[in-house]
């Protein structure tokens, strides 16, 4: 009998998927399973439970409010035309060195000019408050 043929006989089968650890690795070798052995079940500790129950629930429950949320706005249309008011408006033409404070003052020289810009922006769904000679814009004569 051969030296490999002896080891082979005391050691057991030679099992190629068990690698000689690297030099300096000082950890032992994980037994290998034996064939029809179960393996232990899955324990959990008090934070892979939390990783494992509660992420889930807290990113649920945050899905469901804010759907939640955009179920019940309270921002609605109207319900009937009714129900719907006008405002009065005008529309004014952008001159050469126009700005939209200067409209708000010409146009409603009583109210805060604050207010006239604000309304000239929502009425006319402005990005900014600039504006080009010859745009039009809709000016509430109010």
């Amino acid at each position: 009998m051969s030296a490999s043929g002896a080891f082979h006989d005391t050691f057991g089968q030679y099992d190629p998927s068990e690698q000689v650890r690297s030099f300096g690795s000082h950890a032992p070798a994980a037994p290998a399973a034996a064939p029809g052995a179960r393996q232990a079940p899955l324990r959990l500790t008090r934070r892979g439970r939390f990783i494992f129950f509660g992420l889930p629930l807290i990113l649920l429950a945050a899905l469901i409010l804010s759907f939640s949320g955009f179920l019940n706005a309270p921002a609605k249309a109207a319900d009937s035309a009714s129900e719907l008011s006008l405002t009065p408006t005008v529309s004014v033409t952008v001159q050469a060195g126009d700005s939209l404070w200067a409209i708000a003052g010409a146009v409603a020289p009583e109210r805060d000019p604050r207010d006239v810009v604000a309304d000239i922006v929502q009425l006319n769904n402005l990005d900014a408050a600039r504006v080009i000679p010859g745009q039009q814009l809709f000016v509430p004569s109010k």
